[in-house]
């Protein structure tokens, strides 16, 4: 078995994500990183990083165009790793609603993404998080640490249920920006975060490595 420095992360490149700044973070953070939209790569990978910038319904366009629907859903069938970032988390969820116009997502986790009610959008610059006592994303982290945010949409609950007691439930990150919105996931194999890890400075990193750290 490789090491965590030697762990391969794959950056899924389907036009939607700050692709080189993920790349600078995540070989900061100690990991042999590939920026592609090859499938094999992709599949085989020790973990995959889904970014995503711009529109709901565009980022899911691009990635189907690219097949990464596909590439993420068998991902998480055989239990590999997926982690994504800012709307890279948000279609992750079921729909998402802009400008009253209702988009899928990819469905991996029940509600919508709606826009953030709030006196100043976007949420922009950088934020404090409330993540669970038992989060492994956030282990080591300063309580008071800051993480930076750019978004207009969010997810403002948490609708998966588990009935199944062999089954951890999903660990949830909030935030505050005129309401409570979900700031990061932990769930089995796909983690996300709201918020811009690979411009979160040393918070980030950090995030990023103990992401790297349970490939």
């Amino acid at each position: 078995m490789s090491t965590a420095a030697t762990k391969k992360v794959v950056v899924f490149d389907y036009g939607f994500g700050n692709v080189r700044s993920a790349e600078r973070a995540l070989a900061r953070a100690g990991a042999d990183v590939e920026i592609t939209r090859d499938y094999d790569a992709a599949m085989n990978a020790d973990g995959l990083l889904v970014p995503g910038v711009g529109a709901f319904a565009a980022c899911m366009a691009g990635l189907k165009e690219a097949r990464g629907d596909w590439v993420v859903g068998r991902r998480l069938a055989g239990g590999r790793p997926v982690m994504g970032i800012c709307v890279g988390m948000q279609i992750l969820f079921a729909r998402g609603v802009e400008h009253g116009v209702a988009a899928e997502g990819l469905d991996e986790w029940p509600g919508t993404v709606g826009p953030l009610k709030a006196d100043v959008v976007p949420h922009m610059g950088w934020n404090t998080v409330e993540p669970p006592a038992d989060s492994q994303l956030f282990a080591g982290l300063d309580p008071d640490a800051r993480f930076y945010f750019v978004h207009s949409y969010a997810a403002h609950g948490w609708e998966l249920e588990v009935h199944n007691p062999a089954i951890a439930p999903a660990k949830v990150t909030w935030s505050t920006h005129g309401e409570r919105f979900v700031a990061a996931v932990e769930n089995g194999p796909l983690w996300a975060t709201q918020f811009h890890p690979e411009k979160s400075g040393d918070a980030g990193a950090q995030l990023l490595t103990n992401w790297i750290g349970t490939l």
